[in-house]
């Protein structure tokens, strides 16, 4: 009999650019022998293995996305913990739930009846424990949904990239709520990769790419599923964004030896400093010198390479594995606790 945590975890988790978050996290904990395992899913799963089906999952999801319906330990093996971190919080019946939370904009442009805000608050009414990816994500989920700081621990999500991008050419960006930034930006951009022979690659939600290409700009828009393709095609990678996520793709272009020029949120400041460059987005100029000193000074290339590489390792699946294994084993003691 093993003394191992049996943890279950849902594969429906946020679907990162670079792979499932869950999915990368359970195999992890199973490679290091850190926890026994079990995939299931309260939606859709992107095709990652599922050891426990939910036949009625369908039926219950829209009130688990309220943090209402059957418990879900009822519908799975016996299980210490349970992890979930996409849209649905399901109520556990006596098993310990942790909540792991990326996206702070639905808490951001919800009122505080809304929801999300409601779902998480109730959740943790009943128990439950939240994850946030960073200390800065954790005092603003402190603060929209009134919690203690007991309730929100901090733990960073896994980014699974081992390969180093030696020859890529492209000024690539990952664009996160600032595409009217993007598009003052452009001619620079362009400028800036026409000198190399090489182009501007945007990764953008659906929303964010109608207006690009409608506004005529010569760069190349592709969605988040190709994540992995453009990264292997970048000289630079810009991360201009709102804060309001991880910043996984600036992480995996770290590891991959591939300099980053970020917006200065709270958050990219925290998780980035001291391996990226960082510039105002509002100064159209001195935002594109910063991408062009990453672009072309060989020596500033080198050292951010070095320093990337190093702040990626900070955030690999195994670290990822280690604390959140940490994590579980704290909860389920303190539930046991007299």
């Amino acid at each position: 009999m093993s003394d191992r945590l049996r943890v279950a975890l849902d594969m429906s988790g946020p679907l990162e650019p670079l792979g499932n978050f869950t999915d990368i996290l359970a195999d992890a904990l199973e490679t290091l022998g850190l926890c026994e395992v079990v995939r299931f899913a309260t939606g859709e799963h992107s095709g990652s293995r599922v050891d426990a089906e939910l036949s009625s999952r369908w039926l219950w999801r829209p009130w688990w996305r309220r943090s209402r319906g059957r418990a879900i330990d009822r519908m799975l093996p016996s299980v210490d913990v349970v992890h979930v971190s996409g849209t649905s919080t399901p109520p556990t019946r006596s098993t310990p739930l942790i909540i792991s939370v990326d996206d702070l904009r639905p808490l951001r442009d919800d009122a505080e009846d809304r929801q999300r805000v409601a779902q998480l608050r109730r959740a943790v009414d009943r128990g439950a424990q939240i994850v946030a990816t960073s200390r800065i994500a954790s005092l603003e989920v402190q603060r929209t949904l009134n919690l203690a700081r007991e309730n929100v621990v901090v733990v960073a999500p896994p980014v699974a990239w081992s390969r180093e991008v030696t020859g890529g050419h492209n000024v690539v960006v990952n664009l996160t709520g600032r595409t009217d930034e993007l598009l003052r930006l452009a001619p620079a951009f362009e400028s800036l990769a026409a000198r190399g022979g090489a182009r501007v690659v945007v990764l953008a939600s659906h929303e964010a790419s109608t207006r690009i290409r409608h506004a005529g700009v010569a760069m190349d828009v592709e969605p988040r599923r190709r994540a992995a393709d453009v990264l292997e095609t970048a000289r630079v990678v810009v991360h201009l964004t709102d804060g309001a996520r991880f910043p996984s793709f600036a992480v995996a272009a770290m590891a991959a030896g591939v300099p980053v020029c970020a917006t200065p949120t709270e958050l990219n400041r925290e998780l980035l400093g001291g391996a990226a460059e960082f510039a105002d987005e509002s100064d159209t100029e001195g935002f594109a010198n910063a991408v062009a000193l990453c672009f072309d000074n060989e020596a500033r290339r080198a050292v951010m390479k070095a320093a990337g590489r190093s702040r990626a390792a900070d955030f690999s699946p195994t670290e990822a594995a280690r604390s959140y294994a940490e994590l579980y084993n704290d909860v389920t003691r303190r539930v046991a606790r007299p």
